[in-house]
Order: C-alpha cells, then sequence, then structure tokens
C-alpha cells in the first residue's frame, strides 16, 4: 500500500498487527492501554486522550515496570508509525503477546 503523508511517501504494507483509529478506539473501550511512543515534547504537544508517554528511545528500560501482564492489550502510536513499528518489534521479543501499532501514526489520521 502506498500513501501520501504531508508530502512524502509512505511506503509499508499493513502488517497483521495494524489497526486503524477507530479500531484503536474500540481497544482502548476494551481495556487496552494506549501507549504514546514520541518525545515528551512531542506528547505535551497533543496526544490520544487516555494515552500514556513512554518515548521510544525509554521503552526498553521502562516496559517491565509498567506493564507485567504479557497478555495485556496494547496499543503503541508516535507521528508516522515508525518508532511505534520498532517498539512493537521490540515489545514481541520480549514476549508481549496482544501488541498493535496505528497503522501510519497520527500523521495519517489526523
Amino acid at each position: 500500500m502506498y500513501r501520501f503523508i504531508k508530502n512524502r511517501l509512505f511506503n509499508r504494507n499493513i502488517d497483521n498487527n495494524d489497526i486503524n483509529m477507530e479500531e484503536l478506539k474500540e481497544k482502548q473501550e476494551d481495556g487496552a492501554i494506549i501507549i504514546d511512543v514520541r518525545s515528551i515534547q512531542e506528547y505535551n504537544e497533543g496526544h490520544i486522550q487516555g494515552s500514556i508517554n513512554i518515548p521510544y528511545y525509554e521503552i526498553r528500560k521502562s516496559i517491565n515496570n509498567i506493564l507485567n501482564d504479557k497478555y495485556q492489550p496494547i496499543v503503541l502510536y508516535c507521528q508516522t508509525g515508525y518508532r511505534s513499528k520498532q517498539a512493537y518489534k521490540y515489545l514481541s521479543k520480549l514476549g508481549y503477546k496482544n501488541v498493535f501499532g496505528l497503522y501510519g501514526g497520527l500523521d495519517n489520521w489526523i
């Protein structure tokens, strides 16, 4: 799938763990933890209501202290989908089983 995001070509196929904004809202209503992996500054400038901020560069040292249940539904997002995809890969390696990413990040949906 090809999408233009802010004058650049976003070239990444949708993966099985990718969701859209409507699915994110449904998961949030069902109790999923929504994690914004952008910087603190980006988060403070605006974020999805109810999300928590764990910047990508801190996720490795923070995630085990925040989420002990590896089956807890988690939705990751960032600005474009790149950092959240990297965070997804890392959480998968740690054994988290119910992790999703907002496809294309906020740029694709806001």
